[in-house]
């Protein structure tokens, strides 16, 4: 397991601060979770691991104290919790180089991790960005992740460094080797460099916090925003009634506006104030004189923004106050995209706490989000694999954006055929014959 970066480190140490969780010892083993799995015959980490170890990296750099590696082996959910045994801080890609060409030749599994923040159990062991293919809040402005990777540098599972670190925009020589590992999750190789693409900062930003009484005025209202807002529409968010109920309630953040059964929050983001300004501004009108919106707010100071974005960016930490959290991340046409939700609660009804939806209605990535007091095997059985089964009927993908990791290898064929899968597999006997990165995650089992 490889470590996270300071920054990082002072950034989840934030979030932590203001949550009371329980400790990673509270949570269940994901060996006893799914005693179903077939482990590998993977070597083991004993004194002289350690030692060799020790020997490429400074001393300071492996970590073995229960205690500290309590915190790697649980993802911040707290829903899944491995057994690594020893944590690595190599600082240079040659590190990681010997790093894993020892553990090639020890035949030791190896789980890359960043900043430990992953949804589906894909850096816990039993990284980074670039290696989920991380989505976000403003893809509908900036477009996905791997539009903007020009080049990388990665450390195969043998110890061989792979330099396909071009920073040319056009470059049509040969396979396009970056884009097996950009969204691999850490089981084809080790990311050390990343030349990106980095666009302007916007010169002016305005947010407008809306609400509407059916989700037929959200389809309608990004449908507006689209043709009137266009260069300068950079984020298109949605928040059902729950959601804000639980972000208001467990986090005691106040909503801008009176309660309504949808909310949208749409961010501007331009060159020149005054042109965006009047264009938001044509648009609300428009929209609140036919009834689409019925109420809504438009900030456009830093402070003000400040105030609007929490009750979207902090849904995540909020249902974590209400005990245990089942996270889905999936992509829908639009024309069903809340039916996911409907029928979600139509089925569990008064066994969870809630059922909420919320996420990037401007490219179909549907956030969906059910709680209880404590993991419930039985509520788990309703939501899976009916969940999926919905989605694939519906023609959506089971993974929008956050991967697939431990939890959802196993329901791939709900999105990609089976020549697909086939193909996958082979890549990965290709550039991992062992199997040692991150073993149990993305591919399903063999059949």
């Amino acid at each position: 397991m490889l470590g996270r970066s300071a920054r990082q480190i002072r950034s989840m140490l934030r979030a932590r601060s203001s949550v009371s969780l329980s400790t990673g010892q509270d949570v269940e083993l994901t060996s006893q979770r799914y005693p179903d799995l077939r482990r590998k015959p993977f070597g083991q980490v004993g004194p002289s691991e350690i030692a060799r170890f020790q020997a490429i990296l400074d001393s300071n750099r492996v970590i073995t104290d229960p205690t500290e590696l309590d915190g790697y082996n649980t993802d911040w959910m707290r829903i899944s919790r491995g057994q690594g045994q020893v944590v690595l801080k190599p600082k240079t890609t040659a590190e990681v180089s010997q790093i894993l060409r020892y553990c090639s030749e020890q035949n030791l599994a190896v789980c890359p991790q960043g900043g430990n923040t992953g949804l589906v159990g894909g850096s816990i062991p039993i990284g980074g960005n670039v290696s989920t293919n991380a989505g976000g809040l403003r893809l509908l402005r900036y477009g996905s992740l791997q539009g903007s990777i020009l080049g990388l540098e990665v450390v195969l599972p043998n110890g061989e460094i792979l330099d396909c670190l071009s920073q040319l925009k056009k470059d049509n020589t040969g396979y396009h080797l970056k884009h097996l590992f950009i969204g691999s999750e850490g089981t084809l190789g080790f990311v050390t460099k990343v030349a990106i693409q980095c666009p302007p900062r916007p010169k002016a930003v305005n947010v407008a916090f809306l609400g509407m009484t059916s989700f037929e005025s959200v389809l309608r209202t990004f449908k507006e925003a689209r043709s009137n807002l266009g260069e300068i529409l950079s984020s298109c968010e949605f928040i059902d009634a729950e959601a804000m109920k639980c972000v208001t309630g467990n986090l005691e953040l106040t909503c801008p506006i009176d309660p309504q059964a949808f909310y949208m929050l749409i961010e501007t983001s331009g060159s020149r104030s005054n042109h965006d300004e009047e264009k938001l501004t044509e648009f609300l009108e428009a929209l609140m004189s036919d009834g689409t919106v019925v109420d809504g707010t438009v900030a456009s100071s830093e402070a003000q923004i400040q105030k609007i974005w929490p009750l979207r960016e902090r849904l995540a930490e909020a249902l974590l106050r209400d005990g245990y959290c089942y996270k889905y991340d999936i992509s829908l046409p639009l024309d069903v995209f809340y039916d996911s939700v409907i029928a979600m609660k139509e089925r569990l009804g008064s066994r969870v706490i809630r059922c909420i939806g919320y996420g990037h209605v401007g490219d179909g990535n549907m956030h969906l989000n059910i709680t209880t007091k404590e993991y419930d095997d039985q509520v788990m059985q309703l939501i899976e694999p009916f969940l999926y089964e919905w989605t694939s009927h519906h023609k959506g993908s089971i993974s929008a954006e956050h991967g697939l990791g431990f939890k959802k290898r196993n329901f791939m064929h709900f999105s990609k055929s089976p020549s697909a899968i086939k193909a996958m597999k082979q890549i990965k006997a290709v550039f991992d014959p062992q199997g040692i990165m991150n073993p149990y995650k993305v591919l399903p089992d063999n059949e």
